[in-house]
């Protein structure tokens, strides 16, 4: 009877030492829960990506500061992007420059300090769990190495106790060991290409973000002036 090679890997984990199951365990769980962050990270890039081109449009398409203002604040929804930094910046300009006596320059600087804020909050949200994709990728070959030297280990304490030893009695011990690192490598890889990937996707869309803060004060300097 020929059996497959799925079959062989799945006897060889489940006749693998506990240790070396726990190791693989971890390392699946860890690979799965990378896998969650992939799609969902993908999915929140994708639409600030969506809502940052969305919020532009509106924005230079000659609409009054004052009404775009009340439709954004309007949403009962929670502000992401850039329609948080531009209702956050507003917000505080309408409120110091109605306390009489705000010189421009101080209206400006209050504005610049909440859009700041809030543009430091959204690269928080856009940052969560990407430093666990790193640690993911740094961390699980060794993690997966362990099990493999730990199963190794045992392959040769056991063949020493064999008065006649071949191929045939170490080669079992040392494939189950070397499962571990294959686990160690599935679960690195993926994190280190989605790591990469969204880090870049990060610096891109803060950039913008930045870029429509120093594009929004220029508009609000002219505003204070009046």
């Amino acid at each position: 009877m020929i059996v497959s090679t799925d079959q062989q890997v799945i006897n060889l984990i489940l006749s693998a030492s506990l240790i070396v199951k726990i190791v693989i365990g971890m390392l699946i769980a860890v690979s799965l829960y990378s896998w969650t962050i992939i799609f969902l990270k993908r999915s929140i890039f994708s639409n600030a990506r969506k809502q940052a081109e969305q919020f532009e449009r509106r924005f230079w398409s000659g609409i009054e500061l004052g009404e775009l203002y009340r439709k954004v604040s309007e949403r009962r929804d929670r502000l992401r992007g850039l329609e948080a930094i531009f209702e956050s910046g507003f917000r505080e300009f309408i409120h110091l420059r109605k306390q009489a006596g705000n010189d421009p320059a101080f209206v400006m600087e209050g504005a610049q300090r909440a859009m700041r804020v809030a543009l430091n909050r959204e690269y928080e949200f856009l940052e969560t769990h990407l430093s666990f994709l790193a640690t993911v990728g740094s961390t699980s070959p060794y993690v997966g190495l362990f099990g493999t030297v730990w199963g190794i280990m045992n392959a040769f304490l056991g063949l020493s106790k064999m008065q006649a030893a071949s191929i045939e009695t170490v080669a079992p011990g040392i494939a189950e060991a070397l499962i571990a690192t294959a686990f160690g490598l599935l679960a690195a890889i993926p994190a280190v290409i989605a790591y990469n990937r969204f880090a870049n996707h990060l610096e891109r869309v803060i950039g913008r973000f930045d870029n429509f803060v120093e594009e929004f004060s220029t508009v609000l300097q002219r505003q204070a002036r009046n």
